[in-house]
Order: C-alpha cells, then sequence, then structure tokens
C-alpha cells in the first residue's frame, strides 16, 4: 500500500515545491518593483505601523491580500464556467502571481510580529520542515533526471548508449537459459 502512495507524495511534493519555488522567486520580482515604483516609503509607514499593532491585528494585516486576490480567482472560474479558457488561464495565473508576490512583501513586514503568534510560529516550521521533506522526495528523482540528461548530450552519448548495452548483455547473461526440447531434465521432453 505505502509503494502504491509513493507516487501520489511526490506529486504533492512536487506541487508544494512549485509553491515554493513561486514565492522564492517572486519576492525579488516584487523587491525590485518596489524599487522602482516609490513604495519604500509605503513599506517604511507599513513597518511602521505594523510596529505599534499587537501580533492578532497584524495578522489581519497580513491576510488582507489574501482577501483582496479572492474576487480576481473566482473571476477567473467564472471565466472557465463561460469557456474562455485562455482568458480564465491569464486570469488565474495573474492572480497567483500577485497574491504570492503581494503576500511576501507583506509577510516580510509582518514577519516578526506574525512569529510572536505561537501557533502561527508551529505553522511557519511545520512549513519549513514540510519542504524539506518534499525537497528529500523529489531530490533525488531531479538528480537521476539530470545526470540522464548530462548523459545523453552529443558528447556523451556513444559512451551513455554502450552503457546501457553492456547493462543489457550483462541482464542477459544472468538470465537462465530456458531449457531445450532435448533435454531429458527440461519441462519440455522429446515425444517418440
Amino acid at each position: 500500500m505505502r509503494r502504491l502512495l509513493r507516487p501520489i507524495w511526490i506529486l504533492l511534493a512536487i506541487l508544494f515545491l512549485i509553491e515554493a519555488w513561486l514565492w522564492d522567486h517572486l519576492e525579488p520580482i516584487v523587491a525590485r518593483i518596489v524599487a522602482v515604483i516609490p513604495w519604500q516609503r509605503l513599506k517604511a509607514l507599513l513597518a511602521r505601523r505594523i510596529a505599534t499593532l499587537s501580533p492578532t491585528a497584524t495578522l489581519i494585516v497580513f491576510l488582507i491580500p489574501v482577501v483582496v486576490i479572492v474576487p480576481f480567482k473566482v473571476l477567473g472560474l467564472w471565466l472557465v464556467a463561460e469557456g474562455y479558457w485562455v482568458h480564465a488561464a491569464g486570469m488565474l495565473l495573474l492572480a497567483k502571481l500577485a497574491g504570492l508576490g503581494t503576500t511576501a512583501f507583506v509577510f516580510d513586514a509582518c514577519r516578526d510580529k506574525l512569529l510572536q503568534l505561537m501557533w502561527f510560529r508551529l505553522l511557519y516550521e511545520s512549513l519549513l520542515a514540510l519542504r524539506d521533506w518534499a525537497h528529500s522526495m523529489v531530490d533525488p528523482i531531479m538528480h537521476k533526471i539530470r545526470r540522464l540528461i548530462w548523459l545523453s548530450r552529443r558528447q556523451r552519448a556513444g559512451r551513455f548508449f554502450r552503457r546501457i548495452s553492456r547493462i543489457r548483455r550483462h541482464v542477459r547473461r544472468a538470465e537462465p537459459a530456458p531449457a531445450s526440447p532435448g533435454d531429458p531434465g527440461g519441462p519440455a521432453r522429446a515425444i517418440r
């Protein structure tokens, strides 16, 4: 049973790592946008205001981007229902990117206050542990894929295919030879 669930766990780990990758890579993009647009003052103002809030009030500030993005996700689902697949995909992708980007921006400002909440700290540490688990599930597979890609490059392709043929010959030699029909000890005896 455990062996049957392994592909599902690997798929879940991959999905989680995609989310984590988006989070990691959107935070610098949002930081660049903040650098271009004069949002540094907004971030400094947000940080000053958050410093005066309690951790619970900071949680409400942290959830505001999530609430703002929900109507866009609903609009994307409505577009799916109406059959506008391309528009729906664009809307959902835009909502996902905007949601992750703004959440990363706000989380950066709220992190210290939010980590004062015990349950939030436990959730945060659990997500970090889940991320490590997902890497332990996916990294060996990614290493094998990278190795196969490396071996199949034009310069190494001949060596790669020679190795495969050597392995095949080795497997064939290790298999027991089928008994011949004339063999008295074999399963098929000659009929006279």
